[in-house]
């Protein structure tokens, strides 16, 4: 188990010479931000943004994400078309010498928040999901703020989205991506690559549109689509243990086999479907995060882990959720724990 760090690229404030200086943090989590869903990645591309971690004195180790196209996931005519460009950047990481990439299969919106800046009572801010607020919110209207959402369409697109969404429903969103996962598996075997789905966040349905990816249950539906290594899991603590029901070290010892990332963050659940993001630190949030790690040391897991979304601390500005401060301090409290454990 080794420590990464998400990195967005060159416009990113936190910049490879700062995450350099984090103690333990050997990896980088970055992808190609300027590439569309649906376009594919080119082998140079990839290889300079790996030669450019590397000067940095890091390995790039996870790719996160490729995006997977509306199509795809709607099972349209055009899906066979995406599906081979999802390969090509598929097979441009394999080449690259990164073996993980994560993906999701959410339709329409990735992670979704009420909140992206909730004051917590220690003065910080955070990332915080309530599902009465959601309720009273149309997307449509331009009343939720999220990173990168309308950026990719027009309402009138992002209407007709919706609405075909709900038409299919979870069940055929299931066979939409068995059929996905048919076609690039045997592909990630041949480049060498583990694929990650990343879960559904938050784990149920948001503005009326299915999530599949949300408990054990869907775990074990996912990693008998295609069996194969290569069918793995991103398993994010913060994602699933938004369902109380979830036991995160339970899972993590079921799918042990299956996990090719670990994403670790902590959460105060805070009321029914709602919950904020707090400090990585057992004591701050609702789930045992030094539990978590010792799962990990007891499958012997030597894959990468990240500290996932942090609050914003100490007066620190930029994207929500992705700040330095806390994200540091969480890699501590986690490499801490890693030693503790053996790992």
């Amino acid at each position: 188990m080794y420590l990464t760090f998400r990195w967005y690229g060159k416009q990113d404030p936190v910049t490879l010479s700062r995450i350099r200086q984090i103690p333990g943090v050997k990896g980088i989590v970055a992808a190609l931000y300027d590439y569309k869903p649906g376009e594919a990645w080119p082998l140079q591309r990839v290889l300079e943004l790996k030669e450019e971690i590397a000067a940095a004195g890091l390995d790039f180790s996870v790719v996160e994400s490729v995006p997977v196209h509306e199509e795809i996931k709607l099972g349209g005519p055009e899906r066979d078309y995406f599906i081979e460009s999802w390969i090509a950047s598929l097979k441009a990481v394999g080449r690259a010498g990164v073996g993980v990439l994560t993906y999701n299969f959410m339709p329409v919106f990735d992670w979704t928040r009420s909140d992206l800046r909730r004051a917590l009572p220690d003065g910080s801010r955070a990332l915080a999901y309530d599902e009465a607020v959601i309720e009273r919110m149309d997307p449509l209207e331009g009343d939720l703020e999220l990173p990168g959402w309308l950026a990719h369409y027009s309402r009138a697109d992002l209407a007709r989205l919706m609405a075909r969404y709900r038409e299919i429903g979870s069940e055929r969103l299931w066979e939409n991506l068995g059929y996905f996962l048919t076609a690039v598996v045997p592909a990630a075997e041949e480049a060498g690559v583990r694929l990650a789905i990343h879960p559904d966040d938050p784990p149920w349905p948001v503005f009326g549109l299915p999530r599949i990816v949300v408990d054990s249950n869907s775990l074990r539906r996912l990693v008998s689509v295609v069996d194969s290594p290569s069918n793995g899991i991103c398993l994010c603590s913060g994602s699933f243990g938004a369902l109380p029901e979830n036991d995160i070290p339970t899972m993590i010892r079921e799918f042990a086999s299956r996990i090719a990332f670990a994403h670790i963050r902590n959460i105060r659940i805070t009321g029914p479907r709602s919950f904020e993001e707090s400090a990585h630190w057992s004591g701050s949030g609702s789930l045992d995060i030094t539990a978590i790690v010792r799962a990990y040391a007891e499958i012997g897991f030597r894959g990468p882990v990240r500290p996932d979304h942090g609050r914003m601390i100490w007066g620190e500005e930029g994207r929500p959720g992705y700040g330095l401060y806390d994200r540091a301090l969480g890699s501590q409290y986690i490499l801490g724990l890693m030693d503790a454990n053996g790992l």
